[in-house]
Parts: C-alpha cells; sequence; structure tokens
C-alpha cells in the first residue's frame, strides 16, 4: 500500500481538501439544462390551470373537488407536483446527485401515471363523460420533458 505522509503543520488543510473533494463528488451541474428544467416546471405549473377534463382545472383535481374523476388523475396530480415540482425545484436549488435521481425515477413515475391518467379517461370513463384535456396532456408533456432532462443531468456523473 502506498499511503501519502503528511507533515503535521499541513494535516488539518489535507484533512478540508478531502472534506471538499467528497463534498463536490455528490454535486451535480445542471448546466444549460437547468433552463429547460424550468421551463418544463413552468409549463407543469400553467398545466394545473388548464381543463384536465371537461370543464375540471388540474389544482380541482389535486384538491380532491371532484371526486368522480377516479384515483388515476389525482394520484398524477401528486406525482407529478411531488416529483416534477418539488423534488426538482430542490434537486435544481441543492444540485445533489441524490435528489436529481430521485426526481429522474420519479419523473419516469409520473409519466407512467399520467399516461394512464389519459388512458383512463378516454377508455374506463362512463358513457357520455369527457375525456382528456389540454391541461392533463400538457401536464404528461412536461413530465416526459423533466424526465430526459433529469436523464441526462443525473447520468452525467
Amino acid at each position: 500500500m502506498n499511503e501519502r505522509k503528511v507533515p503535521e503543520e499541513l494535516a488539518a488543510l489535507d484533512q478540508e481538501l478531502d472534506r471538499a473533494g467528497r463534498r463536490i463528488e455528490r454535486q451535480i451541474d445542471p448546466g444549460p439544462t437547468a433552463l429547460a428544467v424550468s421551463i418544463a416546471i413552468l409549463v407543469l405549473i400553467g398545466a394545473l390551470m388548464l381543463p384536465w377534463t371537461g370543464s375540471i382545472r388540474g389544482w380541482e383535481v389535486f384538491a380532491g373537488l371532484e371526486p368522480r374523476l377516479g384515483v388515476l388523475p389525482r394520484l398524477f396530480t401528486y406525482t407529478s407536483l411531488g416529483f416534477g415540482l418539488v423534488v426538482s425545484s430542490l434537486a435544481l436549488a441543492t444540485r445533489w446527485w441524490g435528489l436529481a435521481w430521485l426526481a429522474a425515477v420519479g419523473c419516469g413515475i409520473s409519466v407512467v401515471t399520467g399516461v394512464w391518467a389519459i388512458w383512463s379517461r378516454q377508455v374506463g370513463a362512463p358513457v357520455g363523460a369527457t375525456g382528456p384535456g389540454v391541461g392533463l396532456v400538457l401536464a404528461v408533456l412536461a413530465m416526459v420533458t423533466l424526465t430526459v432532462c433529469w436523464v441526462r443531468i443525473a447520468g452525467r456523473l
């Protein structure tokens, strides 16, 4: 084993440099992809204001004001806001590698629940019920964008 010998007067500096190196290893640099993530987060917020089905808006689905829609659209609102808004914002702010991977995986799960919610509005809705609205489709597209961006950012290391 080749272990380096550090003089006594430099031992504290060596320990500080080791701590700084470990701290840097756990951080990400989103680079220009951070702009795409920020825009997708804004699109997701805007999609909550648009109709998701009929005249029911996304924030009403999130708040549970329309129980007739079922569990799938509500599950998508929870996963999209949890991972797409909260975890993505935290990952951008802290630049922590673990949060970037959590955002990537969580946004991917949210895409699956979003496509499932669209499918449920097309196939499983009662006769005469409205299909998916522009807000729901836009929210799913924002989540697809977030998933791709976070996989690119987290996979750079």
